[in-house]
Formats: structure tokens, C-alpha cells, sequence
């Protein structure tokens, strides 16, 4: 089986690239810049063959009929975090998936479509609307079609997990004061394994919606602390941020670029985000991979008796040594 997988080199769609290749098929790679993409390819993928896909482009059925040429199953796993010139949520989220699904209708190809848990029909914000709507469409075609909604990811080499592990190893963790939803975080080996056994489940409708997590619920504040666990026994000190400060500073890392804050994560973390039918045990066949190491709950976060600029002093110490 050929297996088309777009953003072939991104967090995702590296990790399903692995677990195509250790099952036996065959692999194509769609990046924006197959040239560039060596460097960013697991070394087992380094053999497959590589095409140029523009999303924001692709927009209509029509034009994705000549990338899709020898195909017989296509994930999309492709996406953006914010947006970039002609490349915006509307046109890679939504536009071009929805013309990607109507061509393999056409084609007669399976699709296995990467989304997102916590999508809702009052979301405001243009990253998770422009998701949603792309699973509307896709849903509305005849295609052989799976949509996969992972919980949030943890592994080497993506961006957000990267700057997540990073950001639980300081002694103090500030958490907006809103986020009290629970997560079901999920290694990404994991969801690279069931996108490639979904591949092969043709024509079942049984995966028509897919979701998927972790088996540990926590909040973010919880998540950041199972991460420092594995470096540190010692729990940081949580600052909490009220919530108008966290819309601001979300507000500004969307402006800025900077770090995988945004307000579409700030609204994601308000309520809980977790599979309402966690499939990843009956794709798999075995328990998801362990995600961080919870500290003994009543364990204090320091002495009892520092005061509040004691704490913030012993904090400032540790993150200068």
C-alpha cells in the first residue's frame, strides 16, 4: 500500500511516516520543501520519495488530483499554528482539506485526517473554527474518510511538546488562572501507530471519528508538573494569573510569534479536553505509553513557614544557578 503523508515532516506526520515504513508500506512524503526535508526526516524515511505541496494553494479538487497520482491512502497531517501571508487558518485548515477529501471521493483513495479534541460550534477563535469547519466538509463527502482528534502531544522534536518539557523544568510555573480543563496527553509514537493502523482499515465505519488520548487526566498545571517529575522531586511554585492577563499575553504571542501560547490554547484549557471514547486501546492493542511522573500529592511545594517574597526569592535563585 502507498500511503501519502502530508506534512510528512512535522511533529506528526514524521512520527506516522516511522510506523508506515515498520508496518511494510510505502511512503511519500508532501512538504512544502522536499530539498530541505532530509534534515527533518526520521533516517528510515530518508529513501522516500518526496513531493511539493502548497496548501494554501490547493483549494480546489481539481489541483490535487496530479499530487495524489499513485496514492492509495492520504494523511493529512498537515497544519500551521498562526498564520503567515497567504497561508491562513481558512485556506490550510479548512479550504484545502475539503477539496483534498472531495478529490479522493473521485479517486477513490481512504483519507485519514488529523484534527484536534475540544472543537466546538461557539468557538470564536479562527484556528479552532477553521478546523472545525474542515471536519464539517469532509464529513458531508462519500469518501472512505477517517478524523482523527488526538488530545495534546508529547514527544522529541515538536515544537509546543518541546517548549512544554522545557518550561516544567523552572522552579516556578505561572498558569492562568481559567485553565482547569483536564487533558488526556498523548506520546505521539502513539498516535503515529494508530494513524498507520487506521491506513489499512479500509472501508470500516467504525473510525469515521477517532479520538485519542493518554490514560493519566491532569490539567496543564498537572502536565507541567509530571514533566518537571521526571527531573526534579521538587514541585514548583504555581503562580496563578488572572485571567484577563492570560488573554493579554496570549493576545501578544499570537502578535509576536512567540512560543505556542495563544489565545485558540488559552480557550482549549478553560474546559476539559478529553475523548469522550478513548479508541487509542482498541487501535493498538495495549495501554498508551506513560506520559510524565506524577509527584506524592501531599508533598509541599517548599517549607510552610516562607512567606510569600521568601518563596518568589528561593524560586528567583534557583532559575539564576
Amino acid at each position: 500500500m502507498r500511503v501519502m503523508v502530508l506534512g510528512g515532516t512535522g511533529f506528526v506526520g514524521r512520527h506516522a511516516v516511522s510506523a508506515l515504513l515498520a508496518r511494510g508500506h510505502g511512503v511519500i512524503i508532501g512538504t512544502r520543501c522536499p530539498a530541505r526535508a532530509a534534515r527533518r526526516l526520521p533516517a528510515e524515511a530518508l529513501g522516500c520519495e518526496r513531493r511539493e505541496v502548497h496548501f494554501e494553494s490547493l483549494t480546489s479538487c481539481y489541483v490535487w488530483k496530479p499530487l495524489l497520482a499513485g496514492v492509495d491512502v492520504v494523511v493529512n497531517a498537515a497544519g500551521i499554528l498562526r498564520e503567515r501571508g497567504s497561508e491562513t487558518y481558512d485556506r490550510v485548515h479548512n479550504m484545502a482539506p475539503s477539496a483534498l477529501a472531495l478529490a479522493c471521493e473521485r479517486l477513490g483513495l481512504r483519507l485519514i485526517h488529523v484534527s484536534a479534541l475540544g472543537l466546538r460550534r461557539e468557538a470564536r477563535n479562527p484556528f479552532l473554527w477553521s478546523k472545525l469547519a474542515a471536519e464539517r466538509a469532509i464529513a458531508a463527502t462519500s469518501a472512505d474518510y477517517s478524523i482523527v482528534r488526538p488530545s495534546l502531544l508529547d514527544g522529541e522534536g515538536g515544537f509546543a511538546a518541546d517548549w512544554l518539557r522545557k518550561f516544567a523544568r523552572w522552579p516556578v510555573h505561572c498558569i492562568p488562572m481559567t485553565a482547569r480543563g483536564r487533558i488526556a496527553v498523548l506520546d505521539v509514537r502513539d498516535l503515529g501507530e494508530a494513524i498507520a493502523v487506521l491506513c489499512e482499515a479500509r472501508g470500516n465505519s467504525q473510525w469515521r471519528e477517532v479520538e485519542l488520548g493518554g490514560s493519566t487526566r491532569r490539567t496543564i498545571a498537572g502536565h507541567l508538573a509530571a514533566l518537571r517529575g521526571l527531573h526534579d522531586d521538587r514541585p514548583a511554585l504555581r503562580l496563578p494569573v488572572p485571567g484577563l492577563l492570560a488573554r493579554a499575553a496570549g493576545a501578544l504571542c499570537d502578535l509576536l510569534h512567540v512560543s505556542p501560547f495563544s489565545l485558540a490554547c488559552l480557550e482549549l484549557m478553560r474546559r476539559d479536553n478529553l475523548p469522550r471514547d478513548n479508541l487509542l486501546t482498541a487501535l493498538l492493542g495495549r495501554a498508551p505509553l506513560p506520559v510524565g511522573r506524577d509527584l506524592p500529592a501531599l508533598r509541599p511545594t517548599y517549607p510552610s513557614k516562607l512567606t510569600i517574597a521568601a518563596r518568589i526569592r528561593f524560586a528567583a535563585r534557583e532559575l539564576l544557578q
